[in-house]
């Protein structure tokens, strides 16, 4: 079991969480405690890079939508980067893929982002 890490930064188009570790039960209050600490704007986008994450279990797949409503609530957008392989495919079965935007980095996320604006 890794411990979960979050690191969160600003990039011009709003905030990044880095997330890596495990999401699970255990640890998704304090996912849910960085989302709650951040200040969205409407127009931001939400970046959630899951490039270092171990594991994310049913609570982990919950809490991802709650950020993703939370983006909504304040008029954001949300994306998910570098989502490991067996959390995507967890996505893709269960019909997320077609709810998040994916892209394979935060760069990547940002890029399109500017190019939609």
């Amino acid at each position: 079991m890794s411990p979960l890490t979050i690191i969160t930064r600003d990039a011009a188009t709003g905030p990044v969480l880095e997330i890596g570790g495990d999401l699970d039960y255990a640890t998704t209050p304090e996912l849910r405690a960085a989302l709650d600490a951040l200040t969205l704007v409407g127009g931001q986008l939400l970046i959630l890079d899951l490039g270092r994450l171990e594991f994310c279990d049913s609570s982990g797949i919950t809490t991802l939508l709650v950020a993703r409503n939370l983006a909504i609530e304040h008029g954001a957008a949300i994306a998910l980067a570098a989502v490991p392989d067996r959390t995507l495919r967890v996505l893709r079965i269960v019909g997320l893929d077609r709810v998040f935007a994916l892209h394979p980095d935060a760069t990547a996320a940002i890029q399109a982002q500017a190019k939609a604006c």
